[in-house]
């Protein structure tokens, strides 16, 4: 039981804060506003600061790491995570787990000694080991598809698509979220419109969230919101359009297109929103620049043709053609190997110069001797486009943050602190309650988590207690796993699991 007293409260749903308490018994707010404490209550004295709800991050892929929990995003303030994004999730898998984790391996963050059959077995890991988080978890299309059809890039028989129907909703009916897509990463790249309808179909029926990784975020940006509207129009499936970014700056004039596009269908009656990072830089794995193609058949095949000399010429040329970035642009941040660790931090254009080679040639040399697992932090977006989405009203605030073999994004350990000081308060590009609206009622809303996401009674005792005029990321690219400050306590169910008080 618990008093928390004379604080700012920014409640969650965007309206202006006011002045007051919260009170506290078991796992639920009971009142706001100016109540007093009953006898036998702890009483925190929140003067200075601000009381808002736990942080909802809607786009994560913690999928592993919150079974160890780990601090970096409790110590941001963050009470809830949305795993399984971007067509990645550590279920199900058969009795061979192999082929799931070399699929999802460079996103999740680990190799090798993981996977769950379904994603019941999942949930109950979640239940018995995390404790700081909460965990709502998406079904990734593309893990679903190698349970049924490996790495095979091609379209799928109907005994197969019936297969993975099963799978889909079996995981929706055993608790998860939603249904993720991420339709740049093979296998799930080879997906036609007809796959695709067939399971957002059931989407929209469980009423659960579909967000998708679309095809592409640069030159064809436009096809692939087009794409993704249609999927919805057909279906009336909800529609979150992952990471939305006009990435590469010979596109960064299409972002106001699609967001006409996505403007248009709302007004239409299209259920569609979408999400972004407090970043101007992104962060995926290298093979995403290869063709297609070329990842045909997993690992081993890719490799196999890196290795040969005419293919080789052929994957390179494809990488130059349809690359968005210059080479300059893409920093390495994580390697396999000891004998590359050096490269953490280095361009692919330094990177190439330094070997002598041209830079395609330099990222094929890479990933052979890496084993394709490299990971790299892209520059992507202009300043004036990141503004632009980020004081969206269709725009929720996410980290999209991801462990690696080297330095991660520091949007994995800042995302939060970053919106709240330097985006918010020291740009002004938000207010206080708007920036919050987008990190806690918002996100809730999209998800449709009950009970979560304001500052009400009744609804569950997760909250945010922090200093508005100080908090702040201390994370950067060089320096990422660095602890953000102004974040004074961190309550989940009713008990502080961070900062003061725990």
């Amino acid at each position: 039981m618990l008093l928390l007293k004379d604080g700012l409260l920014v409640d969650g749903s965007g309206s202006p804060p006011v002045r007051g308490s919260v009170l506290v018994a078991g796992d639920r707010i009971v009142a706001t506003g100016g109540p007093d404490a009953p006898a036998g209550y702890e009483v925190m004295d929140c003067a200075g600061l601000a009381i808002a709800p736990g942080f909802i991050d809607l786009h994560s892929h913690l999928d592993l790491q919150v079974l160890e929990d780990r601090a970096e995003k409790i110590r941001q303030g963050v009470t809830s995570e949305v795993v399984g994004n971007c067509g990645f999730s550590p279920f199900p898998c058969g009795e061979d787990s192999s082929e799931l984790q070399e699929f999802a391996s460079g996103i999740l963050g680990r190799r090798d000694g993981w996977g769950w059959k379904t994603a019941a077995d999942y949930l109950r890991a979640v239940e018995a080991q995390s404790t700081k988080m909460h965990v709502f978890p998406l079904v990734g299309h593309g893990s679903v598809r190698i349970a049924v059809a490996g790495q095979a890039q091609r379209s799928l028989s109907g005994a197969e698509l019936d297969r993975m129907s099963g799978m889909l909703e079996d995981s929706l009916a055993a608790g998860c979220s939603g249904f993720s897509t991420g339709l740049m990463y093979a296998p799930g790249s080879s997906a036609d419109a007809g796959e695709l309808e067939h399971l957002c179909r059931i989407v929209a029926r469980s009423g659960k969230l579909y967000a998708t990784h679309m095809r592409s975020y640069s030159d064809g940006l436009l096809g692939a919101v087009r794409e993704q509207l249609a999927l919805a129009r057909a279906t009336g499936c909800r529609l979150q359009i992952s990471h939305l970014q006009a990435a590469g700056r010979a596109n960064w004039g299409l972002q106001q297109r699609a967001l006409d596009e996505m403007e248009a269908a709302r007004a239409e009656g299209i259920d569609v929103e979408f999400d972004i990072y407090p970043y101007q830089c992104g962060s995926t794995v290298l093979t995403q620049w290869l063709p297609g193609w070329a990842l045909e058949g997993g690992r081993a095949a890719l490799l196999t043709r890196l290795r040969e000399r005419g293919r080789r010429g052929e994957i390179a040329s494809e990488m130059d053609r349809s690359r968005a970035q210059l080479w300059s642009d893409i920093t390495i941040s994580g390697v396999a190997t000891a004998e590359n660790a050096g490269l953490v931090g280095k361009t692919m254009a330094e990177m190439a110069e330094a070997r002598g080679v041209a830079p395609a040639e330099a990222a094929i040399e890479l990933l052979i001797e890496e084993d394709a697992a490299v990971n790299v932090i892209s520059f992507n977006q202009s300043r004036e486009n990141l503004r632009q989405l980020i004081t969206h009203p269709l725009c929720s605030v996410i980290s999209d943050g991801f462990y690696v073999k080297g330095k991660a994004h520091p949007r994995l350990y800042g995302t939060f602190p970053e919106l709240l000081g330097r985006v918010s308060r020291d740009d002004g590009w938000l207010s206080l309650a708007e920036a919050v609206h987008k990190i806690s009622g918002k996100p809730a809303g999209r998800l449709g988590l009950k009970a979560r996401g304001l500052l009400k009674a009744g609804y569950y005792a997760d909250l945010t207690i922090f200093d508005a005029a100080a908090v702040q990321s201390e994370a950067t690219y060089e320096d990422p796993d660095r602890e953000p400050q102004g974040i004074a306590s961190v309550i989940k169910d009713g008990r502080v699991v961070y900062g003061t008080g725990a």
